[in-house]
């Protein structure tokens, strides 16, 4: 490595540690801050915000990036040098478009807003969170307009997410899924073989459900040596490192599978971060590539993997074991229980088919309320609205409906049409791993998921950030992201359970 390379990742180090440490200020906040800290955080995480844009964009910055560029331009393009630089000026050209008092308002609203959206949840009062919501958007709308977009504002804001992704790739995306999530939900409620999902709700002992996550996440291969799990309102993964991957999850008494599988989804996530190639460290070539990408990871997991009939073969005398009430049914019971398709109000545990339609919904509030088509006094009624055309169930409540998600409280918008990428993403690579593993399904009846693990750490993980999202799926594949292996997945998978 030259020396203004050096100088440039030396510099950046300081920057990529610092956000580290912000977003350990934001697990906190979601996990063990008492909430009468809300405000003093929100300050903290405002101030560390704008120290790090600051130095982000600063002379010193720009002159250390313009140095390592006349030097990377005679390495390899593909280099680890050439794409930290690239990476680099990329964000950098991003970041110089936002104002440092712009960051900070930002980054305090976005820490407000978590607490607002908490309180309001737990009280079913959208009022209380509307104000808080209007303004986030309204800082949203501002982002995107310092970023620029040519197509559409909404473009802007998923470049954050999934970079070279457009509003019109999404649009297209869901019209292309949503009449085939239809028509498959509809010859499913027509099967003369319905299916039987009571054997997972009952009284589950909360204590014995986190035994049961922790044993089975450890088993797919999360370091817990560099990670742990706790809980919270909405689960998520966040990391300090590759060395810092903290889960959670949520835990329902009278649902033993929102637990299991939303430990199984954000462990997907936690081993891609762990994954990360050590020599990335403290750059910006560390972690995942994009959320598109990253969702893959935690639906494959959560769905391919874990909702598959040889994997509730390997796990059910495990959950037997910690959940004695399981005693009365079979594996294959349990199999066809978590796979039980039927209209939900909950994101998180929506089955595989409805799943993109509770993202769809999601897409287009997003993009009414940024350009003034919806208002948001009225987001409780266009959300049932759309429930009731999509899936045909109404929420009784808004902590059913409109606040289930954190994402709007935490300024992620842009970030839902991730989820449905994902889905098509896992999909692609879980046909080209069982290729190249003829055994696999065996190997997870066995619990040995070291194939699975390995066949993602050396085509995905290994890659770090290096890589676009879209020269990960094709060097992964071998072809470009194409939504045929996701169709068929879904197809023959609920063809078998339902007898279509």
């Amino acid at each position: 490595m030259s020396e203004n390379i050096q100088n440039l990742r030396d510099y950046f180090a300081r920057i990529v540690r610092m956000g580290e440490t912000v977003a350990t200020l934001f697990w906190d906040q979601q996990t063990y801050m008492p909430v009468g800290a809300a405000h003093a955080r929100a300050e903290q995480i405002s101030v560390m915000s704008e120290l790090i844009h600051q130095m982000r964009t600063n002379d010193t910055a720009y002159n250390l990036l313009v140095k390592a560029e006349a030097e990377a331009g005679s390495l390899d393009p593909d280099s680890d040098d050439a794409r930290l630089v690239a990476l680099t000026r990329k964000h950098y050209d991003r970041m110089t478009k936002l104002p440092s008092e712009f960051v900070a308002e930002l980054s305090r609203q976005q820490a407000l807003g978590h607490e607002v959206w908490v309180a309001a949840r737990k009280e079913n009062d959208f009022a209380k969170f509307a104000p808080t919501l209007e303004r986030i958007f309204e800082l949203t709308r501002q982002k995107a307009e310092y970023f620029g977009y040519k197509d559409h504002i909404y473009s802007a804001l998923l470049d954050e997410y999934e970079t070279d992704t457009t509003y019109t790739d999404v649009v297209n995306v869901f019209t292309e899924m949503k009449p085939y999530a239809v028509s498959l939900a509809h010859a499913i409620a027509g099967s003369k073989n319905p299916v039987d999902a009571s054997p997972i709700s009952g009284d589950f002992d909360i204590a014995k459900q986190r035994e049961l996550t922790l044993k089975v996440v450890e088993k797919l291969g999360f370091d817990f040596h560099c990670g742990r799990q706790d809980e919270a309102a909405h689960p998520f993964c966040n990391n300090a490192s590759r060395y810092d991957v903290r889960l959670t999850t949520r835990f329902d008494r009278k649902y033993m599978a929102q637990a299991l599988y939303a430990s199984l989804h954000e462990a997907g996530h936690g081993m891609y971060e762990q994954g990360s190639p050590e020599r990335f460290e403290g750059t910006v070539l560390a972690g995942g590539t994009s959320l598109g990408v990253h969702e893959s990871q935690s639906r494959m997991w959560e769905n391919l993997v874990g909702r598959s009939r040889n994997f509730c073969k390997w796990v059910f005398p495990i959950v037997k074991e910690y959940l004695p009430q399981m005693e009365n049914t079979t594996a294959e019971g349990f199999y066809r229980a978590v796979n039980k398709v039927e209209p939900s109000f909950i994101r998180v545990e929506a089955d595989e088919v409805t799943y993109n339609l509770h993202i769809l919904l999601r897409f287009e509030i997003e993009c009414g309320l940024l350009n003034g088509e919806i208002a948001f006094k009225d987001v409780p009624e266009v959300w049932n609205a759309k429930m009731q055309e999509y899936l045909g169930i109404t929420p009784s409540t808004d902590s059913e409906g409109c606040l289930q998600d954190v994402h709007w409280s935490e300024g992620l918008i842009g970030y839902f049409p991730t989820y449905t990428l994902g889905n098509l993403i896992s999909a692609q690579m879980f046909h080209k791993l069982r290729t190249a593993h003829p055994n696999l399904d065996a190997e997870i009846e066995q619990g040995n998921f070291t194939s699975v693990l390995g066949w993602l750490r050396e085509n995905v993980h290994g890659y770090g950030a290096k890589f676009f999202p879209r020269e990960v799926v094709l060097k992964a594949t071998g072809e470009p992201l194409n939504s045929k292996y996701y169709v068929d997945y879904l197809n023959n998978k609920f063809s078998d359970i339902y007898s279509l």
